[in-house]
């Protein structure tokens, strides 16, 4: 299995002052990876998931999703963002942070969901957020996101 998150699927200054333009941005990196079949139907999937509920858990941090048959693989982008963006999140604060999630529609059992609980996991803590936040190496963000899914995926 190729691995869920490359260093080509970090951007450590992703532009964007609404929640859409920042799901574009990492789509489009998803993308640039040959990881789906078609990339309007992808993001179609991860807004449409949006508009259920907001996926902001507070932290300053988003995990928006797709599960769509435009995926070839499990595939995890993260984003630091250039300027704080309003995402209706659930502590009412603004995202600087979001991973982005894209999930085959015929994947076993229910990956996304793993995915977001092996991160939710390390992100209640201060340390892991604040790696995130400050490295200034995609190589260090994809090494220390593999190692906290690695449990959950295998």
């Amino acid at each position: 299995m190729t691995e869920v998150i490359t260093e080509e699927l970090v951007d450590l200054a992703v532009e964007g002052i609404k929640s859409r333009a920042v799901i574009e941005a990492l789509a489009k990196r998803i993308e640039s990876t040959d990881r789906l079949t078609d990339y309007a139907g992808y993001f179609q999937s991860v807004i449409d998931r949006e508009e259920l509920t907001s996926t902001a858990i507070g932290f300053g941090i988003a995990i928006p999703h797709g599960k769509s048959k435009h995926v070839k693989e499990c595939t995890v982008a993260f984003g630091r963002l250039q300027q704080p963006v309003e995402w209706n999140s659930l502590d009412g604060e603004p995202v600087e942070m979001a991973f982005l999630l894209a999930v085959p529609e015929d994947c076993a059992g229910d990956e996304h969901l793993k995915i977001i609980a092996g991160l939710s996991r390390k992100l209640v803590h201060e340390e892991f957020r604040e790696l995130l936040k400050t490295s200034t190496s995609e190589k260090e963000i994809v090494k220390v996101i593999n190692d906290s899914l690695a449990m959950v995926l295998n």
